[in-house]
């Protein structure tokens, strides 16, 4: 961990500004109290305003989109598409003094944390690697419907109660990144649903591992959980249902899941139905548990622009620091 005083700043570098998780990571930057953004690049446009691309941020910034990177800063967020992190840094010379934080998928799994440069890479879940994180250089932030149902399960695999889960899931079209595809844009997306990557989805892998490792190395993942991920229609917001067995009663999983997440910053047990609204636009993950049987559902929500991207990867930032981790962070429900 990096102490930052409170007359220091932490200055900030932004590579890939333009797009969704880039915009959002400018939106909670830009008024955040402990950081100085130093630049933000963007090739397709440089030399322009980042109120231009990301109009609502007029007023907020008179930042210009970068051209070129320099070395004055002490963290380094890599917004780019997966696959571009791991190609970014083999091309481009970061100083080791210089922290990482990759919102890719490049350095989440264990095969791939060590593969540039001798740079170690420390999955940034907060929720199971809470002290790992303090101390890291660098950080795999996170996939958002891995970060969604990984926050529903920890729990029941760190107490050795986790067996067979069958998951279902529905995002919202910013899901998809800013590139127009046949299943994004309006016309498609509106009033329709559909089910993708069917029991295949990229993020499973990443979610055995973090199950794996908090169960002490003792559950078998191999086709653990059974996934079918939905596309929504609407814009932003994950939306998870697990459905396990377990002979515990309702209330004794429900103290089980408290008790793990007492000292969260962001992850709520609730007694009630959770919903969409009540963490879009937020960086909370909200859980509810119901019991039928021998079967316990449980139900997860985030924003999987904020706590599934780049709110928790300021989250990161914040721990990697010495900061208060919810600092800049303790925003407001869209609720009407």
């Amino acid at each position: 961990m990096t102490s930052i005083n409170h007359t220091t700043k932490v200055r900030v570098g932004i590579i890939g500004g333009a797009g969704y998780t880039g915009g959002e990571l400018i939106r909670l930057l830009v008024h955040h109290p402990q950081v100085e953004i130093a630049y933000i690049h963007s090739k397709s446009n440089a030399g322009q305003r980042v109120s231009k691309i990301h109009d609502d941020l007029l007023g907020d910034t008179n930042l210009v989109f970068a051209e070129n990177m320099h070395q004055e800063i002490d963290v380094l967020f890599l917004c780019v598409g997966h696959g571009d992190a791991k190609k970014f840094l083999a091309e481009n010379q970061v100083d080791t003094k210089v922290k990482i934080i990759d919102l890719s998928q490049d350095f989440r799994l264990n095969d791939n944390k060590s593969m540039i440069a001798g740079r170690e890479f420390v999955y940034g879940l907060p929720e199971l690697n809470y002290q790992q994180i303090q101390t890291a250089q660098n950080i795999a932030n996170p996939g958002c419907f891995a970060t969604a149902i990984q926050l529903g399960l920890l729990p029941l695999a760190k107490a050795g109660l986790l067996q067979e889960v069958h998951t279902t899931g529905i995002t919202g079209s910013t899901g998809a990144g800013q590139s127009l595809s046949n299943t994004s844009h309006f016309s498609w997306r509106s009033n329709n649903i559909s089910a993708y990557k069917t029991l295949n989805h990229q993020h499973l892998h990443e979610i055995g591992e973090s199950l794996h490792q908090a169960s002490g190395n003792q559950l078998n993942t191999t086709d653990l959980i059974h996934f079918v991920p939905w596309r929504g229609d609407f814009t932003r917001g994950i939306y998870i249902s697990s459905v396990v067995t377990c002979n515990l009663e309702l209330k004794a999983v429900n103290d089980l899941y408290k008790d793990y997440y007492a000292n969260a910053a962001f992850t709520h047990v609730s007694d009630s139905m959770i919903h969409l609204k009540q963490v879009v636009n937020t960086s909370k993950c909200l859980i509810h548990l119901e019991k039928q049987g021998n079967r316990i559902a449980i139900h997860s929500a985030i924003d999987n622009l904020l706590k599934g991207a780049s709110g928790q990867a300021v989250q990161n930032m914040n721990l990697l620091f010495g900061l208060e981790e919810g600092l800049g962070l303790r925003l407001k429900a869209n609720y009407f």
